[in-house]
């Protein structure tokens, strides 16, 4: 490799590894909103509001876009109230301001994981964490808000907060929190005078979706939703716009979606809030708001913090309507929530269940969905058996590899046999090279006499290609793996960060993948026409990768290392055994001529 070569490739290297941050000081990030001031009294009240009534839906009119600052928010100057409410899995508090649940605590998941040591090893991952507003407050003015401070009472199963507005509105919510990571919501609008109540549109915020812990910069969280069959999402490049993903644009707050929703979901890598309606919402809302900055007994010790921390608060929105006096015409909602990890076969039982599909929050829909489960469900597999999941992934990488092992040895033979025929096919169009068509039609002509194929040596890329991108997608969300180690590596969900060298991380997998990726290139003879542009564009492909991989998921990288060695292996294997054939072969006609019996 040359000098000039060398530099470039080193340059590319920086720039890419470095943009990021450059695009962040050329376009600093807004200063995040103070956190809302509040006690943290413990209300202790009893259930003393009368029983909801039972209601009937309006059909729904054709929406319209809510009124200016109908959807603004500002936290009551009375003191907050809280309630709290456990089961086995989560501890849910509520909050008075609004309404709603202001935090979930999941009791079995540490908020951090690996070698990253906290001040109280007992913090646990928290969702709606620090959000604006609380799921299941209602947005929509003053005459459906109010001020927005609700009287909280633990009910019988779970919680109830009530409030009469000075319209005769009455808002009253049920929260039955249960086994499964579920918990079920009830709402009523009632009218309580003599006269009807013009409701107008309503928003049921029913989450924010919040980074799992202060080192978390949000990449993989987003809102989800599934409805007419099919799901869909929306990320932060949605609200940061970006021009061809890199240059920064005008920045959108707020997006709008028109549908029957059959679920919504705010979630983040592993964890999410999920919400079924059982009367579907025509409008998904979601917003992309700044948070307060993180508790500093939640960084741990030689980390720093996300300066910016925000989330993406999502609502359902339900048309205005008129709420007639008596009881006859009041409003009365319900929602499932699910409040837990993305755990694929637990949201696969509760999609069945439900009738919902579920599952679809882990994002294995389509094609490469398909592989996605399986890996998953081979895994998981495996890992009953009392394998680690390290050893699960390198078990997989290993039956995948066996059970393309002849596929790939056809490769092999056929690439090492073009190798042999290039100087003849090489003769073929320096003899037409003033004949371009005809050199390549003679080429082919060669190469099937031969019983050579060109594409033999691409095929088993193809084939496998699926299997890397179902790898890919599944390690993306799948819970299983965190906090899982192996070697060096304490997370298998995160890079393999060993220390940092001027401030920039140094993961060992990625460079061990790259180092196997330029061995097994050194062993696979280059295709033959390739011209020396292409030729060298494959040599350097593994500093690409490393470039590309480098932040990704250990397990990930851990894996393509393991299939580099395998195919390695394979191809010396082929090799030895191609050599041992020609030999026999060659030595046959010697040896036979050599028993012929002598004439005398």
């Amino acid at each position: 490799m040359d000098r000039k070569s060398i530099l470039i490739l080193l340059v590319s290297f920086l720039l890419i590894i470095g943009w990021f941050e450059l695009v962040k000081i050329m376009y600093p990030p807004p200063p995040p909103r103070p956190a809302m001031k509040g006690t943290n009294a413990v209300a202790s009240a009893t259930n003393q509001a009368p029983g909801a009534p039972a209601g009937t839906n309006l059909p729904a009119p054709t929406l319209s876009a809510p009124a200016p600052g109908a959807t603004q928010w500002t936290a009551p100057k009375a003191e907050e109230q809280l309630v709290t409410v456990e089961t086995a899995e989560v501890k849910y508090t509520f909050t008075s301001h609004g309404g709603g649940l202001k935090l979930a605590e999941l009791k079995r998941f540490p908020k951090i994981v690996g070698n990253r040591k906290v001040t109280d090893s007992a913090r646990v991952v928290t969702l709606n964490t620090k959000a604006p507003v609380a799921a299941m407050t209602l947005l929509g003015g003053d005459l459906i808000q109010g001020d927005g401070l609700f009287t909280l009472a633990k009910s019988e199963k779970g919680v109830r907060a009530e409030k009469l507005l000075p319209t005769g509105l009455r808002i009253v919510k049920e929260f039955t929190p249960g086994t499964n990571y579920l918990m079920q919501v009830s709402v009523w609008l009632e009218n309580t005078k003599g006269e009807p109540i013009a409701v107008p549109e309503q928003q049921w915020v029913f989450a924010t979706a919040t980074p799992i812990n202060p080192l978390d910069k949000g990449p993989l969280m987003k809102v989800s939703w599934f409805g007419a069959g099919k799901s869909d999402s929306v990320t932060e490049a949605y609200f940061e716009n970006a021009t061809l993903g890199c240059f920064p644009g005008t920045k959108r707050t707020e997006q709008e979606v028109v549908g029957k929703f059959a679920w919504a979901a705010a979630q983040n890598q592993f964890f999410t809030m999920a919400a079924v309606p059982k009367q579907a919402a025509e409008k998904l809302v979601t917003r992309r708001v700044s948070l307060p900055a993180h508790d500093p007994d939640d960084v741990p010790a030689g980390d720093t913090a996300f300066a910016a921390p925000f989330g993406f608060q999502s609502a359902f929105a339900y048309p205005a309507q008129t709420i007639y006096p008596g009881g006859t015409n009041s409003v009365h909602r319900e929602f499932t929530l699910y409040v837990g990890p993305k755990e694929y076969q637990r949201l696969a039982k509760l999609g069945v269940q439900m009738g919902n599909e579920l599952d679809l929050i882990m994002d294995y829909g389509g094609f490469f969905g398909f592989f996605a489960k399986g890996l998953l469900l081979s895994m998981n597999g495996l890992h009953s058996f009392g394998l680690p999941y390290a050893w699960c992934i390198i078990a997989i990488t290993v039956i995948i590899k066996l059970l393309f092992w002849p596929l790939t040895a056809i490769s092999t033979r056929s690439m090492k046999r073009m190798a042999e025929l290039q100087p003849q096919m090489k003769a073929i169009q320096d003899k037409h090279k003033d004949d371009p068509a005809k050199g390549q039609q003679k080429t082919m002509e060669f190469m099937r006499e031969n019983k050579v194929n060109p594409m033999a040596g691409c095929l088993p890329m193809l084939v496998q290609f699926p299997v890397f991108i179902g790898f890919y997608t599944m390690l993306q969300s799948c819970m299983e793996l965190r906090g899982e180690s192996f070697l060096w590596a304490h997370d298998l969900s995160q890079e393999d960060t060993v220390a940092y060298l001027l401030g920039f991380p140094v993961n060992p997998l990625p460079i061990i993948m790259a180092v196997t990726m330029f061995w097994q290139a050194k062993l696979t003879p280059p295709s033959p026409g390739m011209d020396p542009m292409q030729q060298k564009i494959m040599k350097y492909m593994p500093m690409m990768f490393v470039v590309i991989l480098y932040r990704f998921s250990a397990a990930l990288t851990l894996y393509w290392t393991v299939q580099n060695l395998l195919t390695i292996l394979q191809t010396k294997l082929t090799k030895i055994h191609d050599a041992k054939k020609a030999a026999t072969t060659n030595g046959a006609p010697a040896k036979a001529e050599a028993e012929k019996p002598k004439k005398k």
